[in-house]
């Protein structure tokens, strides 16, 4: 029976990551690693020089955490971060390796350069490093609840996937519009975008008058440009990007071979 590794970055508790086990469910069996608590921004996290926990989980198909639940599925929670969940998992806290990893639902959207700081989309990346397809699937707002489209969405798409494969060192980046399902325009393949952050530094003083700092800011926008993933989430579109690990920028390669440097040597 086709496996299915689900993970996320809001943690095990989190309810896009129950709705989306829920759709995901009918289609294959389905094991759930995640972390302990929060860690959205964490990007591409490997623990290396603490020891990681790791816990069996009660979790259940109807109702969440439920320990007499009767719908238990195989659940692992641990203290490390979204990639350490895939790389243990993968490592052999799984008796059987997965065919396919999940990542999601991620409460807020990864557009654009997200993707650099998103642990949500480095779980999937740690998938395709360990030579399997993975899916980051994300809903594009902070404060809705409201997975079970997102979660449709994303079950069709990995039907697809288990039905048609990925090309090696590839992955998927999904990601939903905050709005009724029967306003969605439809599906685009996209191209990633480009983010304006609008950080500031805010600066604040402990109870001895020594100086702390949060990175602040308004949330960030982006240049909604025709066919990338920030345009479709402005448009109202499901946005499905597809990813390759070799971030080599090919163009430049001519250009830095012209260089004098043979001599550095």
């Amino acid at each position: 029976m086709t496996h299915l590794l689900l993970t996320n970055d809001d943690g095990i508790e989190a309810p896009g990551l129950q709705e989306l086990l829920v759709a995901l469910h009918p289609l294959a069996r389905v094991s759930v690693f995640a972390p302990d608590h929060n860690w959205s921004a964490a990007g591409h996290t490997k623990t290396m020089h603490k020891p990681l926990r790791v816990t069996r989980y009660p979790l259940s198909l109807s109702a969440g955490v439920d320990p007499a639940g009767d719908d238990e599925v195989e659940a692992y929670t641990t203290t490390g971060a979204p990639s350490d969940c895939v790389a243990l998992a993968l490592l052999g806290i799984l008796p059987e390796k997965p065919d396919l990893v999940v990542s999601g639902i991620n409460q807020g959207a990864n557009l654009g350069h997200d993707l650099t700081y998103s642990g949500t989309v480095a779980a999937a990346m740690e998938a395709v490093i360990s030579g399997l397809p993975g899916i980051a699937v994300s809903l594009d707002s902070f404060e809705s609840q409201d997975f079970a489209f997102a979660a449709r969405v994303t079950a069709r798409i990995v039907e697809q996937v288990l039905a048609r494969g990925l090309p090696p060192g590839t992955m998927l980046n999904v990601n939903v519009p905050s709005c009724p399902a029967d306003q969605v325009k439809g599906v685009a393949i996209t191209r990633l975008g480009r983010r304006l952050y609008r950080d500031v530094l805010v600066e604040r003083r402990d109870p001895r008058g020594r100086p702390y700092y949060w990175i602040g800011g308004e949330p960030p926008s982006g240049h909604p440009d025709e066919g990338t993933d920030i345009w479709a989430m402005a448009s109202g579109f499901v946005s499905v990007t597809p990813l390759h690990l070799d971030m080599t920028a090919y163009e430049l390669v001519p250009e830095l071979e012209a260089w004098p440097l043979d001599d550095i040597v």
